[in-house]
C-alpha cells in the first residue's frame, strides 16, 4: 500500500500523518468469493462511500479512506479535490474549516485533519482519482477480519492517487441528514435459527433497548441488553452468515455483524437486519442505543 523510495513523489499522493483510532482503504468490496472462505468487506456504510465517490466525481466504487472516529491527518503531495461524507465531524484544510458532505480543494503542502465526529462513527475520504493502493483478488479493501487487502494506515503511509477524470460534478454541498444522534432503529426480519430460541426471546428483541458497547468494530457490533434464551441449548454446526446477521451468544446477548464479518459462524442467528438499515448500523457509536423492529411492521411506513 506504501511507497517509500525516492521516486515516491513523481506520482499524485497523499500522505498519512496521523491515521486516528483507525482508518482503511475501502471500496465496494470482493464480492462472490464467500465459497472460498473470504469474505465481501468494503465500506461499511456503502451510502456515505459512494456519495464521496459521486462529490469528486470518481467512479461510485472507487477506493476512498474509511475513518472510524476521527484523528485522521493528511497532506497532499499535489493540488487535490476531497469529500468528507458519512459522521458529522469538523474538517480543517490549511487553516481553513470546512463541513461534510462537500468537494474541498486540497493544495499541495497543505493539511487536512479531521476531527472527532458529534453524530455517527465513521467518514469517507474519497479523493478526486481514486486511492490507488494494489487490489488484493478484485479489491482494495482492507479486511480486518482475513488480513486481506492493504494494512490499516500508519503514520508515514504514502497513498497513490489516480488521475482525475474528465468529467467533474458541479455541485457545492449535497443534502445529506446528519447520522442520528439518539436511538436507532433497525428494522429485521426472523431467521434462520429464531426456531432455537423461546418463543419469548424474539418479543424481547422487538421490545428491548440495546446499548452498542466499546467493543465494535468492522467485523460485528457487540450488544448489550435483555438476553435472549434459548429453547434449544445443543451446538449449531457452523454455517453460512451475512451482513446484518443478529448472532446470539451462549450469554444471550446479540452482535450485528457487519462489513468484515466472517463467513461461518456457530452461534445461532435469530434475525437479519434489512440490507436499507445496513448503514444506520455502520454509523451506531459506543454508547448509543438502538431498539429492532419487525421490516414486516415497518413496510410503507419506514422513513430514511
Amino acid at each position: 500500500m506504501t511507497q517509500h523510495t525516492s521516486d515516491a513523489h513523481h506520482f499524485r499522493s497523499l500522505t498519512v500523518l496521523m491515521p486516528g483510532p483507525s482508518s482503511t482503504v475501502q471500496d465496494a468490496g470482493r464480492p462472490g468469493l464467500a465459497h472460498l472462505g473470504i469474505g465481501r468487506s468494503g465500506a461499511a456504510d456503502g451510502g456515505s462511500y459512494r456519495l464521496a465517490n459521486r462529490l469528486v466525481g470518481n467512479r461510485e466504487d472507487d477506493a476512498a479512506l474509511e475513518v472510524t472516529f476521527g484523528g485522521l491527518a493528511v497532506r497532499a503531495e499535489h493540488q487535490l479535490v476531497i469529500a468528507v461524507t458519512g459522521a458529522l465531524c469538523p474538517i480543517t484544510v490549511g487553516a481553513i474549516s470546512y463541513g461534510v458532505n462537500a468537494p474541498i480543494s486540497f493544495g499541495a503542502g497543505e493539511q487536512a485533519i479531521l476531527g472527532i465526529p458529534a453524530t455517527g462513527l465513521r467518514n469517507y475520504v474519497a479523493v478526486r482519482g481514486g486511492i490507488r493502493v494494489p487490489a488484493v483478488l478484485g479489491s482494495r479493501s482492507t479486511d480486518i477480519l482475513s488480513g486481506i487487502g492493504p494494512d490499516p494506515l500508519r503514520a508515514g503511509d504514502i497513498l497513490p492517487i489516480g488521475s482525475a477524470y474528465d468529467v467533474q460534478p458541479d455541485l457545492d454541498v449535497a443534502a445529506v441528514a446528519a447520522p442520528i444522534a439518539g436511538d436507532l432503529t433497525l428494522a429485521v426480519r426472523p431467521g434462520p435459527r429464531d426456531d432455537w430460541f423461546t418463543p419469548e426471546a424474539m418479543d424481547t428483541l422487538l421490545r428491548g433497548r440495546y446499548e452498542v458497547t466499546a467493543d465494535t468494530n468492522r467485523v460485528g457490533m457487540r450488544l448489550s441488553g435483555p438476553a435472549l434464551t434459548r429453547f434449544r441449548t445443543d451446538e449449531l454446526p457452523s454455517e453460512g452468515m451475512v451482513t446484518g446477521a443478529v448472532q446470539v451468544s451462549a450469554a444471550g446477548q446479540p452482535t450485528v455483524f457487519l462489513a468484515d464479518h466472517p463467513v461461518t459462524g456457530g452461534y445461532p442467528v435469530i434475525a437479519v437486519v434489512e440490507p436499507a438499515d445496513l448503514d444506520l448500523a455502520a454509523q451506531a457509536r459506543p454508547g448509543q442505543h438502538l431498539r429492532f423492529r419487525s421490516a414486516n411492521q415497518l413496510v410503507g411506513c419506514h422513513i430514511r
